[in-house]
């Protein structure tokens, strides 16, 4: 017998017993996709693999998991919206969950909008159980990336995406809640860098890629154009000698 036949029998056996398991349990029904495309039933997760889809109880909710490469059991857990009744009804993908390191917690959750896009996204990078990870998305791009290092539950960082590419950063490397150190990016280059000596909000300091600055000049790119609006603006200088 091939490998190949072993690891499909394999899949196969687990679905019949997870199917087997399910119907003597209540709770929300879920679709089990094995990686064999073989398909079965189960419970659907009653929230203590860290679930963080809307679907407990929920009658306007279908779950359909899946198992993925090298796990043995559903470690990607999708759930749609049901609209419309009859012939018409039809579901609606609104939120996918995964566990990426197979340790039976859903470490990655992606919602999104009615047409089909993502629209956010949160995730436990380093699996402590924590959210430290905040993307949202803008016409299926990515927009802006929150990242929290000092695991306050707050991000410390933020990255601002200009069509698909890295604008700007802003980071709070003192924890009191506000940014105090800025990059500017053109042309996927490092320009210049904004800092805040004295925590006041504003920036005393600008360090400057002279280099890219001239490239940029003479391709005509306007360094304070910023598509990301007054909500992430930088502090100007507080002085034009501050260069």
């Amino acid at each position: 017998m091939t490998r190949r036949s072993v690891t499909s029998r394999s899949h196969s056996l687990l679905l019949l017993v997870v199917f087997a398991l399910s119907a003597c349990s209540g709770g929300t029904r879920a679709e089990v996709r094995g990686t064999d495309g073989s398909v079965g039933a189960r419970s659907a997760g009653s929230g203590n693999d860290g679930a963080r889809c809307e679907f407990q109880g929920r009658m306007d909710r279908e779950v359909q998991e899946s198992i993925g490469a090298g796990a043995l059991e559903p470690s990607i857990r999708r759930v749609y919206r049901a609209v419309g009744e009859g012939e018409q009804r039809r579901r609606i993908l609104i939120c996918r969950e995964v566990d990426t390191n197979l340790d039976g917690t859903k470490d990655l959750v992606r919602h999104y909008s009615d047409q089909g896009e993502a629209v956010e996204e949160q995730a436990d990078s380093n699996y402590d159980g924590e959210i430290d990870t905040w993307i949202r998305f803008a016409k299926g791009r990515v927009a802006q990336v929150g990242i929290d290092k000092n695991r306050d539950g707050k991000p410390d960082e933020t990255r601002f995406y200009q069509k698909g590419r890295l604008s700007r950063v802003q980071r709070d490397s003192n924890g009191d809640g506000k940014p105090d150190i800025w990059e500017i990016y053109a042309g996927r280059r490092l320009e210049r860098m904004g800092i805040d000596v004295d925590f006041d909000g504003r920036v005393d300091r600008w360090n400057r890629d002279e280099v890219a600055a001239r490239e940029n000049e003479r391709a005509g790119v306007d360094e304070e154009t910023d598509e990301g609006g007054a909500a992430g603006a930088v502090p100007t200088e507080t002085s034009p000698g501050n260069d």
